[in-house]
C-alpha cells in the first residue's frame, strides 16, 4: 500500500477528444515510461457548478477546510496506533466500510445519497465539516474520558512501584511487621541505602522510650530502605524530629487490612474499566476513521471538480486520475502529465527551483494541470 498519492486533472482539449481517450493515452504513456507507477481513475460526478465568482470564494475555502479534514484523519489514526499499542494488538489495515483506505481512495464512487449531486458545492462542503468537526469533537471527549482513567491508574502504579520516599507501602507490610497496644506503637521509618549502619546504631538512642533491637527491615529498592522501629506512643513526635534531624524519614501508616483490600478492588475496577473503554474507544475511531477518511476523498472530489473548472473553463471536460509515483519517478510522471496536458505554456507555471508555486486554491501545486499530494499517514 503506497501512503502518498498525486490527485490530479488534465484538460480534454483536443478537438473530438473525450476524457475516455485522454485516459488510453495516459495508461499507455505510464505503461511505456514509468511501468512502476500505479495509475487509476478518480471518478468525478458532475457537480453542480453555480456561479464562477462563487467556485472562486470556495476554493479560498477548500484549501483551509482541507487541511481540517485531512488533519481530523491522521488524530483519529494515531488514536488507533496509540491504543492498538497499549492493548499489545497488531496494528490492522484501516478500512471504509470493510475496504482498504488505498482501495477506497483507488476506486471512488461518489456517495449519491449522502451528498446528492444537485447540491450546491458549498452546501455538500458545509455538509463535510459540519460532520468532520462533530466527530473531531466526540473523539476530544471520548479520548479525555479514557486518559482520565490512565492517569488514575498511573498515579496507582507510581505509588506502588517508585521510590520508597512516596510509594503505597501497604503492600510491603504484613500483619506481624505492626506491634499495636494501648501504650506501645509501631512506626515505618525511609532510611538511605547508604545510611543503614547509622540507624542501626542510633535509632535506639533517637529516644529513651524506644523498644531495644525493635527495628527490621522489610524492603530494599535502589535508593532506601524500609524499617520498623517501635517505640511508646507519647514519644512518637519526638522521635520523628530526632529522626528527621538524622537524615530519617518516618511515613505516616496504618495497617488496615480493610483498606488495603479496598485499595486492590479499586485498582482492578480501574484496570477493568481502563481496558473496556480502550477496546471501546478503538471501535469507535475504527468507525469514525471510515466516515472521516470517506468524507475527505468526497472533499477532494470537490476539490478537482473547482479547481479544474477554474483552470479549464467550462463546461467541465477534464480527465482526473490517482497516482503513486516512486519518489524516483516522480519527474518522469510530471514530464508525462505536461505532454498530455499539451499546454504549449507550462513552462509558466513552474517555479524557478521547479518545486512548484502556490496555485488556484493557495496550495495547488504549480503545473500546468491540476495537482496535489494526499498523504495517508
Amino acid at each position: 500500500m503506497a501512503t502518498r498519492y498525486w490527485i490530479v486533472s488534465l484538460p480534454v482539449q483536443s478537438p473530438g477528444a473525450t476524457a475516455n481517450s485522454l485516459w488510453a493515452r495516459l495508461q499507455d504513456s505510464i505503461s511505456r515510461h514509468s511501468f512502476d507507477t500505479p495509475l487509476y481513475r478518480f471518478n468525478v460526478p458532475d457537480l453542480r457548478v453555480g456561479t464562477l465568482d462563487s467556485l472562486l470564494a470556495l476554493s479560498d475555502d477548500l484549501v483551509k477546510s482541507n487541511v481540517f479534514v485531512e488533519g481530523v484523519s491522521h488524530k483519529i489514526r494515531r488514536q488507533i496506533e496509540e491504543l492498538e499499542r497499549a492493548g499489545g494488538v497488531e496494528s490492522g489495515t484501516l478500512t471504509v466500510d470493510g475496504v482498504p483506505v488505498d482501495t477506497y481512495l483507488t476506486r471512488f464512487v461518489w456517495d449519491e445519497g449522502k451528498y446528492p449531486t444537485m447540491s450546491p458545492l458549498k452546501e455538500t462542503v458545509g455538509s463535510i465539516q459540519s460532520q468532520v468537526a462533530k466527530i473531531e469533537d466526540d473523539m476530544k471527549v471520548r479520548a479525555a474520558e479514557y486518559n482520565n482513567v490512565r492517569s488514575q491508574l498511573s498515579a496507582i502504579n507510581r505509588k506502588q512501584s517508585g521510590s520508597l520516599a512516596v510509594r503505597d507501602l501497604s503492600n510491603l507490610v504484613k500483619p506481624e511487621d505492626m506491634v499495636t497496644s494501648d501504650h506501645l506503637v509501631t512506626l515505618l521509618a525511609i532510611v538511605p541505602k547508604y545510611s543503614q549502619k547509622d540507624w542501626l546504631s542510633s535509632y535506639e538512642s533517637l529516644d529513651t522510650f524506644v523498644v531495644p533491637r525493635s527495628s527490621k527491615k522489610l524492603y530494599e529498592d535502589n535508593e532506601y530502605a524500609l524499617y520498623t522501629v517501635t517505640l511508646f506512643a507519647k514519644v512518637v513526635d519526638n522521635f520523628k524530629v530526632h529522626a528527621r534531624e538524622k537524615g530519617f524519614q518516618v511515613r505516616d501508616f496504618e495497617y488496615s487490612p480493610e483498606a488495603q483490600e479496598s485499595r486492590k478492588e479499586e485498582l482492578e475496577k480501574l484496570q477493568q474499566d481502563q481496558e473496556a473503554m480502550r477496546a471501546s474507544l478503538l471501535q469507535w475511531c475504527y468507525a469514525s476513521y471510515s466516515e472521516v477518511f470517506s468524507s475527505w476523498m468526497h472533499f477532494c472530489a470537490v476539490r478537482v471538480f473547482v479547481e479544474s473548472i477554474l483552470r479549464y473553463g467550462l463546461p467541465p471536460s477534464f480527465l482526473s486520475a490517482v497516482l503513486a509515483p516512486s519518489a524516483k519517478g516522480e519527474k518522469k510522471v510530471r514530464s508525462i502529465l505536461e505532454e498530455l496536458c499539451g499546454n504549449v505554456h507550462s513552462i509558466y507555471w513552474k517555479s524557478e527551483d521547479d518545486t512548484g508555486v502556490a496555485g488556484l486554491g493557495g496550495e495547488t501545486e504549480a503545473h500546468p494541470y491540476v495537482s496535489f499530494t494526499i498523504n495517508f499517514v
